[in-house]
């Protein structure tokens, strides 16, 4: 089910791109680091929030293959997860500025909330009045009745929220005890912000911490919370006393995750330094080194009530470990190496490993504009086909740049797409000003058309557009419609015997396709394949931005690219140039093509003449005929910088590698002398 409220009708919408997500259809591996972790007991299930945009379900008794399901739904990092009404609900916070709402244990997303503006970093649960908070870099906190949230349907999906206003600065950490009756965050302002939820009201601030404050607990009766830093420190605070009562130093670097046992006298923390230690908050001299992790600690989650009480731990890798906690807290426990004082860990292996895969970090367009090199964390490359959104091969631990040298072509294509890894897998970004900025030849692009015509130009993005659109049923039209007839020269011998799409390829079904604004937050996320539900095309039919439906609906296809060139005689040819003209062609046309013209009508009808017919468009260079059977380019060659052209080169080639500097391009010409 599509989880997506409405726009209100009559706004300003900003301009519209079109991504898409180049990736396995089932992906059952976090890709990039896991924010964030919630357990359930009862099911013996554990939820994962993962950098990758996706929520993925583990079961915890299944030690080999413990994947259950994915929940996909965000575009962004899943920043945060709460698990509600004892099991059944789940919410997520993410940096797609979305809070949404899942059946946790059929794992579809039920709906979506739209009222942040920014990134949304934290949640907060109060289990006993099923309410959730939510906060982000907006600054605002938004407090949500849970049981008022899974009750939304498609047709009434409006929802009453209070929000605490106040924060200065973007809220990284946010916590509320049992009862709601306090809620607390945290921000880069360095102060701890203390507000009463049931009336909104602002209680105190609590100032101490010297950098962001990433982390915070509070004990059920909302008298004490602890806090942890990027400053390195963790702090107890007592909310009666209104100030800082301890100060707990055990980490060299940035705490980032912290939990604390039911009775708030045990706190559990990890950051930076990937170390993860408990320490007494009575008596914080009183502590144990549990673990030493493989990455940075993104997040704890203390599992408390079973035979033996674990943590499990993310990191900024994608591997999720499941430690036991052994532990009685003495006095700097742990054995110490006499040279530099590190404890040893109570574990050095933990009892549950939940294996991440690959996150990819480079990448690397190559210069037909349509292969991407990519190297990920394990240091493979890969090679990805933007056009077909495919993988094409693997090439294991080879040389990066070796691999980029040697696919060289000195060939030049207009950039027309973007790449984006945040999520550790292929994002491509398209987008009004330069998608349709690439035309190629099918020749070049391996594309077989059909008929004994002139080579057919295509439009990359255009036809990538009729691809990822193919199942939209409004793109959809009958065969031999006279649509099929696509502007002109583009169509040259296409034939649209298929009912949608493009006639050469299609992308997999399974590939995320997100309409979103311009640099912010995301309209509508479908599968290729899901475009004719009944509910995704009423969505489609409310976003897809007009110069999308004139390519995909209308099939009209952009125009050409023109440059402008002069075209002189070359200083050695012995022919004077009468004037100089400003001549216009395509920018993929051939220097073969100019050659051509050059023998046909500038030196063979006189320079007047051919400078009255030069400027005209590329489809006229293709009927100049040959002259006596042997090909104009052996009586005539092209020069640029003074250096001989290749006749296979095309003029954006010429430009963009041999001719190399600003103003129009300067073509010279003259006689091969035998």
């Amino acid at each position: 089910m599509a989880g997506h409220h409405r726009q209100a009708s009559g706004a300003i919408r900003k301009k519209v791109q079109v991504s898409f997500v180049i990736r396995d259809e089932t992906e059952r591996s976090h890709r990039s680091g896991v924010n964030a972790l919630q357990y359930d007991g009862t099911l013996n299930r554990l939820y994962s929030a993962g950098r990758d945009s996706i929520v993925r379900i583990w079961n915890t008794k299944s030690i080999k293959d413990p994947y259950i399901q994915s929940m996909e739904h965000h575009t962004d990092w899943v920043n945060d997860v709460v698990l509600c009404c004892e099991g059944r609900t789940l919410i997520s916070a993410s940096s797609d500025t979305t809070v949404k709402v899942w059946n946790a244990h059929k794992g579809f997303c039920m709906s979506t909330l739209r009222t942040h503006k920014d990134y949304v970093k934290a949640l907060a649960y109060a289990k006993d009045r099923e309410h959730v908070a939510s906060a982000g870099l907006d600054r605002a906190i938004f407090l949500w009745d849970v049981r008022t949230l899974t009750a939304l349907t498609a047709a009434n999906n409006t929802v009453t929220t209070s929000s605490l206003n106040g924060s200065k600065d973007s809220i990284y950490s946010l916590a509320m005890n049992q009862p709601g009756s306090v809620i607390i965050s945290g921000s880069t302002e360095k102060v701890l912000r203390v507000w009463d939820p049931r009336t909104c009201q602002k209680l105190m601030k609590l100032r101490g911490h010297a950098d962001n404050v990433k982390a915070i607990v509070i004990n059920r009766d909302g008298t004490q919370c602890l806090s942890g830093s990027s400053d390195g420190t963790i702090r107890l605070w007592s909310l009666g006393q209104q100030r800082c009562v301890a100060t707990i130093r055990v980490h060299d670097e940035g705490v980032w995750a912290l939990q604390a046992n039911d009775t708030f006298t045990t706190v559990y923390s990890g950051g930076r330094d990937r170390r993860i230690w408990a320490t007494d908050v009575r008596n914080p001299d009183n502590r144990t080194l549990i673990c030493e992790e493989k990455a940075p600690v993104l997040t704890l989650e203390l599992v408390q009530n079973s035979d033996q009480p674990s943590l499990w731990v993310s990191t900024t890798d994608s591997t999720i470990r499941n430690w036991p906690i052994k532990h009685r807290l003495s006095r700097m426990s742990g054995d110490y190496d006499n040279f530099n004082e590190i404890p040893t860990p109570m574990c050095t292996q933990p009892d549950m490993t939940i294996k991440g895969g690959a996150s990819i970090r480079q990448y690397h367009v190559l210069n037909d504009k349509r292969h991407v090199l990519t190297k990920d964390t394990n240091e493979d490359v890969a090679l990805y086909d933007v056009l077909t959104a495919r993988k094409v091969e693997e090439l294991g631990a080879v040389d990066l740049e070796e691999e980029i040298k040697k696919r060289f072509k000195m060939v030049h294509v207009p950039n027309w797409f973007s790449v984006d890894l945040k999520t550790g897998m292929i994002t491509i970004h398209l987008e009004e000003t330069d998608c349709f900025a690439a035309w190629v030849s099918a020749k070049d692009v391996g594309i077989e058309t059909s008929g004994d015509g002139p080579d057919t130009k295509l439009n990359l993005g255009g036809m990538l557009l009729q691809a990822l659109l193919e199942h939209w049923p409004r793109t959809q039209m009958e065969e031999g419609s006279e649509n099929g007839d696509m502007n002109g020269e583009m169509n040259g011998d296409m034939n649209f015997d298929r009912k949608t799409g493009n006639p050469y390829f299609s992308v997999p079904g399974h590939t995320p396709l997100i309409f979103s604004e311009m640099g912010g937050r995301t309209l509508f996320r479908l599968l290729c394949r899901d475009a004719g539900g009944d509910t995704e095309q009423m969505l489609l039919n409310e976003t897809v931005p007009p110069w999308v439906v004139d390519i995909t609906v209308d099939k009209n296809m952009p125009k050409f690219n023109k440059i402008p060139f002069f075209l002189q005689p070359h200083s050695t040819s012995g022919i004077k140039c009468l004037k100089k003209d400003r001549l216009s062609a395509s920018d993929m046309l051939q220097v073969r093509k100019v050659v051509e013209h050059v023998f046909e009508k500038v030196m063979g009808q006189g320079s007047e003449t051919g400078s009255q017919n030069a400027g005209q468009d590329r489809t006229d260079y293709d009927k100049v005929p040959e002259d006596d059977g042997i090909p104009a380019e052996e009586k005539v060659e092209l020069l640029c910088n003074d250096q001989i052209l290749d006749a296979n080169m095309d003029l954006r080639t010429v430009k963009h590698f041999i001719w190399k500097q600003g103003g129009d391009l300067t073509l010279h010409y003259r006689p091969i002398k035998h």
